[in-house]
């Protein structure tokens, strides 16, 4: 996923934090949209004042562990798992959990109150059992005060309250978080080194100096644990997908929202495509993707060598906001050509910013030879104009 999206739902948390520290009050917990009667939109949210935070500018050197931990001088940064799992019988079930970390102001100034902080974090969690037709999502704020919410890096550990991530080591990892009946715990393990996503890990989102995060992927990370969807825990297997991002500012003026998908395919192969849209519609040429083999060589793929088709769309219940639903994509270079299917229709997350984050199978082919798998996709800023249509 294009994961400079996490800054529009930070920015939302910092001024519920902001306001909750005014008044001496820590946010509560939500498993619900705020009572807003709407959601913002990406573009009302992916702004805020930048000074005094480091840029992402040019390329960095990454290291692991180390890297899996904060980075406070900069605005703002996430931790994302998505995942296709399935359980003894083979029943198959999605998962996505993000932890967002946000800073409030650069430089605070002291204050003597213990509910004073400088981040602000938020989750979400969301659940998929195809099967029962079912999805549900979850949305948790805190602030990083009286160990309510917080990142240290060695080793790395994240919490919401009792949402946690934390790293086993260089290439293990562990995540649990429940909303009453509906949650995962899962042991991870990464089958490939970390993939730095652009530039070396520089991932420029549009032409202006410092549009940009650092960014890398773990992209096939074997899990096993257990997952509730509504009844009692069930123990599953399956692939996880784990991004990683942080920086200060992202879209340019006249973007208006991306597709993300992460792609893992059965001959090994790990795909992820992210595309910036714009307001007429066109694709923005900052878009961009990567291709990783079995043994976790990466190769970055420019926009002009993924094509892209939109096959059909779905309409939210809740407000007629129009999404695609069904892909095809073809890499030539690499005789890739793939076709992309939700295993629900309606993955929709209503929260504090509306979108539509959701499990979806893959069947095509690679070099003539046939290829399935599974992923998740992204699609964000589709309210309003509704357009579905930046196909290329």
């Amino acid at each position: 996923m294009i994961r400079a999206r996490r800054a529009l739902l930070l920015g939302l948390a910092g001024g519920l934090a902001g306001l909750a520290t005014l008044y001496g009050r820590a946010p509560r917990s939500a498993s619900a949209p705020p009572p807003s009667p709407e959601s913002l939109h990406v573009r009302d949210v992916l702004s805020g004042e930048a000074a005094g935070f480091a840029r992402a500018e040019g390329p960095r050197a990454f290291r692991f562990p180390a890297d899996h931990g904060p980075h406070p001088e900069y605005r703002s940064e996430w931790w994302y798992f998505t995942g296709n799992l399935r359980g003894p019988d083979g029943r198959p079930f999605g998962f996505q959990l993000t932890l967002f970390r946000f800073a409030l102001v650069a430089d605070p100034p002291a204050r003597a109150s213990a509910w004073s902080a400088r981040q602000v974090y938020m989750g979400h969690l969301a659940v998929t059992d195809p099967a029962a037709g079912r999805f549900r999502a979850f949305e948790r704020f805190s602030r990083e005060a009286l160990g309510m919410a917080g990142a240290r890096g060695d080793p790395p550990r994240v919490w919401l309250e009792d949402w946690v991530f934390e790293g086993r080591g260089d290439s293990g990892f562990a995540i649990s978080a429940f909303a009453g009946d509906v949650g995962v715990d899962l042991s991870l393990r990464s089958a490939k080194p970390p993939v730095l996503q652009g530039e070396a890990g520089l991932s420029q989102k549009s032409g202006e100096a410092g549009n940009a995060s650092y960014y890398y992927s773990c992209t096939r990370m074997e899990a096993q644990g257990s997952l509730r969807a509504g009844g009692p825990p069930v123990p599953v297997t399956g692939l996880v997908w784990m991004d990683r991002e942080w920086g200060t500012s992202a879209l340019g003026p006249g973007q208006v929202g991306w597709d993300w998908l992460a792609l893992q395919l059965d001959d090994g192969h790990d795909l992820m495509v992210y595309r910036l849209r714009r307001a007429d519609g066109t694709l923005d040429p900052h878009s961009s993707g990567t291709l990783v083999a079995p043994d976790g060589a990466a190769r970055t793929l420019s926009a002009g060598e993924v094509a892209f088709d939109v096959l059909g769309e779905w309409r939210s219940p809740r407000d007629g906001t129009r999404y695609p639903a069904r892909w095809r994509l073809r890499v030539p270079s690499e005789g890739l050509e793939l076709e992309v299917r939700p295993l629900l229709a309606d993955q929709e997350l209503h929260l504090s910013v509306r979108y539509w984050e959701g499990a979806v199978e893959v069947t095509g082919s690679r070099a003539g030879h046939p290829v399935q798998g599974r992923g998740y996709v992204e699609l964000t800023g589709y309210g309003g104009s509704g357009r579905v249509d930046a196909g290329g």
